[in-house]
């Protein structure tokens, strides 16, 4: 047992221990060179908070609505797929410490648990929250279309549509390793070995890369949300904006959300960090829907600035990953209640007292990289110029 985990990076060091390696590389990395991966976390470092002060923070609400569902948090769980290679109870672990802490879970429809079972779990644990299900389009409308229908049974409250994998990203430590589900394990809800990614023999490749490239249909449009629309009373969220075109697509498609993601940079390598378009696609949007975001949030003071930024909520993946492969529920809830009194005392210090507060005025841009690599180039010149003048004074004198 490791010392006190006080941070979210306490968790992921504990889990790259007790994780397979080839279970650890597919949580954490994210395609080829993975350039967006690091940027997701460095672009919170490019904003800087501006506290007011004096402002009686002796009460902080943090509470949000969310799709009209009051949570305690704008802090959300995103889908992450297979969570039952992190801990054998998996999406259910999970579903409990949302209802816990009383917030959000989107469910990847890559689960190990079904869809049904996460929904009793949640519903049998004491607390209040609310799940979503995550959908990619199959080939097989049908197929896609039993997924909607028993989330509109089981009680889910929307649907996020996944709309930037047509093809999976190159990810190469999972090409290295050529990742499967352990034998054990599938997604629990497609019954033919081929969907539930439980084949025996994949190549070389990912077998992710050979399930998507099989299954997933690279046909998707945006007539195809339409089409989701019509099939469902639920809301419908498009995953995988990244620019306020699109935003404007989405709304006019009538979807009631949109979440800005890059799908943790494990898509397209050197595409912006989520934070740097939010602004561009919150604007775009006009308040015609409600706009979230994932990717890169690591503490509470990252949530701030997204909400300032015009986020309804936030939506957190690796982080919940970690806290899961270190002690099952307990260590979801203590990743989700970290997050969330790092996010307490962060608004306190900066005079926010409630969520509704935040805006473009708690913030203000980092401009100091830009302008130190203009005075090193200034610099630079300078020298040379100087040079140049010695050499004339020698020559002359």
């Amino acid at each position: 047992m490791s010392g006190q985990r006080v941070c979210v990076s306490d968790f992921e060091d504990e889990a790259r221990k007790v994780l397979p390696k080839s279970v650890f590389d597919y949580y954490r990395s994210g395609a080829d060179q993975q350039h967006t991966l690091t940027d997701n976390v460095a672009a919170f470092n490019r904003w800087h908070l501006l506290p007011r002060v004096l402002r009686d923070v002796s009460t902080v609400d943090m509470s949000v609505s969310v799709l009209g569902h009051r949570l305690s948090m704008p802090v959300c769980v995103a889908a992450t797929a297979m969570q039952r290679m992190a801990h054998p109870e998996g999406e259910t672990a999970t579903a409990r410490a949302c209802r816990a802490v009383g917030t959000g879970m989107m469910l990847s429809s890559w689960a190990t648990s079904t869809i049904e079972e996460v929904m009793s779990a949640m519903t049998s644990s004491a607390g209040g929250a609310v799940l979503w299900l995550q959908l990619y389009i199959y080939k097989d409308r049908e197929l896609t279309l039993s997924l909607v229908r028993r989330a509109e049974e089981a009680g889910y409250k929307a649907i996020f549509v996944t709309v930037d994998t047509p093809y999976l990203g190159r990810r190469l430590d999972d090409m290295r390793n050529r990742f499967k589900l352990p034998s054990h394990l599938s997604m629990s809800n497609f019954t033919s070995a081929s969907l539930a990614f439980s084949e025996g023999n994949y190549g070389d490749d990912s077998g992710l890369a050979v399930y998507v490239a099989k299954a997933i249909d690279p046909t998707l449009c945006w007539d195809d949300i339409t089409w989701l629309k019509k099939h469902t009373h639920l809301p419908v969220i498009v995953k995988g904006i990244l620019n306020g075109e699109d935003a404007v697509q989405a709304v006019n498609r009538g979807v009631s959300g949109i979440l800005v993601s890059n799908h943790g940079a494990r898509q397209l390598d050197g595409v912006p960090a989520t934070l740097d378009v939010l602004e561009e696609v919150v604007k775009s949007v006009d308040g015609r829907c409600e706009v979230y975001m994932d990717g890169g949030v690591r503490r509470g003071t990252d949530v701030l600035k997204a909400l300032a930024l015009g986020a309804k909520a936030v939506f957190i993946g690796r982080p919940v990953l970690w806290g899961l492969s270190c002690q099952g529920e307990q260590g979801v809830t203590k990743v989700l209640e970290l997050v969330k009194e790092e996010l307490r005392l962060a608004m306190a210090l900066s005079g926010c007292r409630s969520v509704s507060e935040l805006s473009l005025q708690w913030l203000f841009r980092r401009r100091r990289e830009s302008l130190r690599r203009h005075w090193t180039f200034l610099c630079h010149q300078l020298r040379s110029v100087h040079s140049l003048l010695r050499c004339s004074q020698q020559m002359f004198f």
